[in-house]
């Protein structure tokens, strides 16, 4: 178990983590059996000791999501339907309480052993704090543990998630009216695709590792790359305000989207055997995107979703070339529609 939520954040500020910690446990206790309740885990930043520590004349504050994994015994489909309105519920009260974002994800120990190997589930096998239960949970879960085994696909899940960041980004950056909060929001979808490049090109190479501070150490990259690397990380441990003025984070952005399409294209030619020389011949092409994906769930998803266009096709691959047309290309994303889906299937 990781003593720390922070590397270097206050004791008030560690102290208000583990309160807020101590209140999820208790929360969730309460409606959930003890007869089914495997354990607690918080993930993210702050369950592998590198939680965002936000400085202020008033002391540290938290900056990141709080994201917890719930171990629940039996079947997942019934436990999300009994349990995940009431944990939705709980996050909504404690969020106010602990000045970030609380989440929860159900799970088991027997689906986490049978899950295949993914950028997430290695980042929580490899940093993690319990709030209920122990290590004895994973038992038997050595294929997360292994960053080579990450496919490339989820590479490019991490890639296409940052990268809409830059389109909502963009879209922003795109208004008349810009408030600090706008400014705020664009700075930090451009720090978190920063991280997101270097982070994207070691997993690629079979190099990734749970910190980023040893990611940024094994990182052997193009300058650019490092360079931005490097201030992602800054951000993602010590967040700040955006200084900026507006047109220089239009530059700013100009810059990071560059650099994301060739990291992109990179990517996506390795992934699908296929080189693509822009963002619009990617969208263009008619090769399967998520070539990873079950036919019959992608059918599921387009009845669920109520469209019949390529039905066969995951939700995503649209998705992902709208996000070609509407980032680094002249075409007209939808951006409310694009951010519905994408709360989806991101």
């Amino acid at each position: 178990m990781n003593r720390r939520f922070t590397l270097d954040g206050s004791d008030a500020l560690e102290q208000h983590l583990s309160e807020v910690c101590n209140l999820v446990a208790d929360g969730i206790r309460s409606f959930v059996p003890l007869s089914k309740l495997q354990g607690i885990a918080l993930a993210g930043g702050y369950g592998r000791g590198e939680g965002g520590v936000l400085r202020s004349d008033d002391g540290d504050h938290p900056y990141n999501d709080l994201e917890f994994f719930v171990f629940i015994q039996g079947s997942l489909w019934k436990n999300e339907k009994q349990y995940q309105p009431l944990l939705i519920e709980l996050g909504e009260r404690l969020t106010p309480i602990a000045g970030i974002e609380v989440e929860f994800k159900i799970i088991s120990a027997s689906s986490f052993r049978r899950a295949k190997p993914s950028m997430f589930y290695y980042d929580l096998i490899m940093g993690h704090r319990w709030l209920v239960g122990d290590d004895g949970l994973l038992k038997d879960c050595q294929h997360h543990q292994d960053s080579s085994r990450i496919p490339l696909h989820e590479v490019t899940r991490l890639l296409f998630n940052r990268c809409s960041g830059l389109l909502f980004a963009k879209s922003r950056l795109q208004q008349t009216h810009f408030s600090t909060a706008d400014a705020d929001f664009v700075y930090r979808n451009i720090a978190k695709a920063q991280l997101a490049l270097g982070d994207a090109d070691l997993a690629a190479k079979g190099k990734y590792h749970w910190s980023c501070l040893e990611r940024h150490q094994r990182l052997e990259a193009e300058d650019a790359i490092r360079y931005h690397h490097a201030k992602g990380v800054e951000f993602k441990l010590h967040p700040h305000r955006s200084l900026y003025s507006k047109k220089e984070l239009h530059i700013l952005h100009d810059e990071i989207s560059a650099l994301a399409e060739s990291c992109f294209l990179r990517i996506e030619s390795q992934r699908l055997s296929k080189v693509f020389s822009s963002a619009k011949e990617y969208a263009a092409s008619k090769i399967n995107k998520c070539p990873e994906q079950p036919i019959w769930k992608n059918i599921l998803h387009h009845v669920r979703l109520r469209q019949l266009k390529r039905i066969t096709r995951h939700p995503r691959e649209a998705l992902l070339h709208q996000l070609c047309e509407g980032l680094w290309s002249t075409g007209q994303v939808n951006i409310t529609e694009y951010l519905k889906l994408w709360h989806r299937f991101n």
